[in-house]
């Protein structure tokens, strides 16, 4: 278990680092390759564009090949995709680079929580899962940390993530198959042999016959019931509501507009470029911060009210904030308010909705579509991703910085009466007991308000 968390936080590393990267290397890159605004939302998207296509990809591999070997697949195109990238000739060729890398990031995605989540017990499940979350913000702040140096040349700083992808294909090698999948497989023996050595004890049989019996039931089922067909059916649509729901508003509450475009939204009013990276820096520390905060009581407080009680802060934080540009008061007389604003979203935003992109994905799909329900969640997320980040610029050059700020502060409004009328209190819940609620039609906020739930 602790290889599978250094899996999940490296693969989240690497996303995060190679997503944030692009922030402060815009800025070298527009000089190196006379850039406008438009070509720069490009190779800023490009690697989404990536990670839709590796999400749907892997979705398939990850049910054939099984999930231990999708992942030694990803870990390589990890490692081709920075070094290609880093000696791009060109800004086209740039897009095209990242785009293969982009691939890794939604193969990892889609794959490594699910993985997790099959590996680990109830009790921990979601502290387990929320290390790839955890991963995500080291990415960002030594992403942020390596461009505020500005000591480094962007086709370094972009290679360097080589290092850890290949850490990551080194320790993958070492790691069993996901017990579930092996049943799946009728390799149930394999499957024990898992489960003992994971769980570091011999009495795994009860464990054992109830993936046995949840495995058989589903086989009984028709092959209507299995794959992408399956989300399909009316008893599943829930589960898919409610996770591709929190997936498009995780990169709707403006997360990624902060991340990717902070430093040249501040340089173009006003900031230095020495500042502007220096709030990257300060935001992405943010981010870790509440990530960990996040990962020690997301099992405790619970996934949904946790959820509900970041996000009004959230946005208001973004509501400020557009009141400062509108009004004017955006000059350096207002420089800590708006650095204090821009962390405040980020300490809601991150310490909330954000831990639950990855962790709902991981547990509410029924195991017969796991794999696709896993799959449309990441690409639900990475498509929303692509058009923010295609448009923003855009965006605040037809309103305004202000405006802009605003508009997403009422996603975050949406996102809220989203989480209170649609998500369940998924803590404490088994994958089959989530699963049973669903077969059952009792998926509602109100059908997981019981107190069998063992939260520990």
């Amino acid at each position: 278990m602790l290889l599978a968390a250094v899996i999940s936080a490296v693969s989240a590393l690497l996303y995060g680092y190679d997503t944030g990267i692009v922030s402060g290397a815009l800025l070298q890159i527009r000089e190196d390759f006379d850039t406008g605004s438009g070509m720069e939302q490009v190779i800023a998207a490009s690697i989404l564009l990536g990670a839709v296509i590796g999400a749907l990809v892997c979705s398939r591999l990850s049910e054939q090949l099984g999930r231990h070997r999708t992942i030694l697949i990803v870990s390589v195109v990890f490692v081709v995709g920075a070094l290609a990238c880093a000696v791009a000739p060109s800004a086209a060729l740039l897009s095209v680079a990242r785009i293969v890398l982009g691939f890794a990031v939604g193969g990892a995605t889609q794959t490594v929580p699910m993985y997790v989540a099959e590996l680990a017990p109830a009790h921990n499940r979601g502290r387990l899962v929320l290390t790839f979350q955890v991963g995500i913000g080291v990415g960002i702040v030594v992403s942020t940390l390596v461009g505020a140096s500005q000591s480094l040349s962007w086709r370094v700083s972009i290679g360097l993530a080589a290092v850890p992808a290949l850490l990551m294909l080194l320790v993958s090698l070492r790691m069993p198959e996901s017990p579930r999948w092996l049943v799946k497989a009728r390799r149930a023996d394999d499957a024990e042999g898992v489960l003992r050595r994971i769980r570091g004890t011999d009495d795994v049989r009860a464990e054992l016959r109830e993936i046995e019996e949840l495995d058989e039931e589903e086989r009984d089922a028709a092959d209507k019931q299995r794959g992408w067909r399956g989300l399909k059916q009316p008893w599943v649509r829930p589960a898919l509501v409610v996770g591709c729901g929190i997936a498009a508003f995780t990169q709707l509450s403006g997360i990624e507009m902060i991340i990717y475009y902070a430093p040249t939204i501040l340089t173009d009013n006003g900031f230095s470029k020495s500042d502007a990276l220096l709030v990257s820096v300060a935001l992405g520390v943010t981010y870790l911060i509440m990530m960990i905060v996040g990962l020690s009581i997301v099992d405790k407080v619970g996934r949904r009210r946790l959820t509900l009680i970041m996000v009004p802060g959230a946005a208001l934080s973004l509501g400020v904030l557009g009141a400062l540009f509108v009004t004017g008061h955006s000059g350096r007389d207002s420089v800590p308010f708006i650095v204090a604003c821009l962390i405040a979203f980020m300490f809601f935003n991150a310490g909330g909705l954000q831990l639950m992109g990855w962790l709902t994905g991981s547990e509410i799909y029924p195991l017969p579509v796991r794999g696709a329900g896993t799959s449309a969640q990441a690409a639900t997320l990475w498509t929303v991703n692509t058009i923010i980040t295609l448009t923003v610029l855009s965006v605040i050059n037809l309103i305004g910085v202000g405006q802009t700020f605003w508009l997403y502060a009422l996603f975050n409004v949406a996102a809220w009466l989203f989480v209170w009328r649609k998500m369940p209190e998924l803590t404490g819940r088994s994958l089959e007991q989530i699963e049973g609620n669903l077969r059952k039609g009792s998926f509602s906020p109100k059908d997981f308000a019981t107190k069998d739930v063992d939260v520990r």
